[in-house]
């Protein structure tokens, strides 16, 4: 079953997909990151989303630092199977910043404002200030 997904997935010639985590009952759109094969395929075994992460070339379980885990509801692949659609419950907030989403900069009168402030910081998530996560 495994390759029967994968094989639907196209992936960059890096080996990754986007992955667009959005929250399964409210439809807020929290984060985009990377998937790998094993990413995909740890992620649908588990239950528990993992992505790839490029900075430290590893698999990146999230929230195994911060606690802010998700949790898989639905995984989805668009139509040229270029980019995957993940429905979560987040337990927490998505963003290494400590905001809830990742989009909390917009662009307003042709200026970037920020819209959305921090609900935890990322010294108490990490116990670090982290490059992200």
């Amino acid at each position: 079953m495994s390759s029967d997904i994968l094989d639907k997935i196209s992936f960059d010639s890096n080996g990754l997909v986007p992955a667009i985590a959005q929250q399964h009952d409210s439809g807020e759109v929290l984060m985009m990151a990377w998937m790998n094969a094993d990413a995909i395929l740890e992620t649908l075994a588990s239950g528990t989303v993992c992505y790839w992460s490029r900075s430290r070339g590893q698999l990146w379980r999230k929230g195994e630092t911060s606690g802010h885990v998700q949790r898989l509801v639905d995984f989805r692949i668009d139509c040229d199977g270029d980019t995957l659609l993940l429905l979560v419950d987040q337990t927490g907030v998505a963003c290494h910043t400590g905001r809830h989403n990742c989009f909390f900069t917009a662009v307003r009168d042709g200026a970037a404002e920020i819209i959305s402030e921090v609900e935890v910081s990322p010294e108490e998530m990490y116990g670090k200030s982290p490059a992200g996560s």
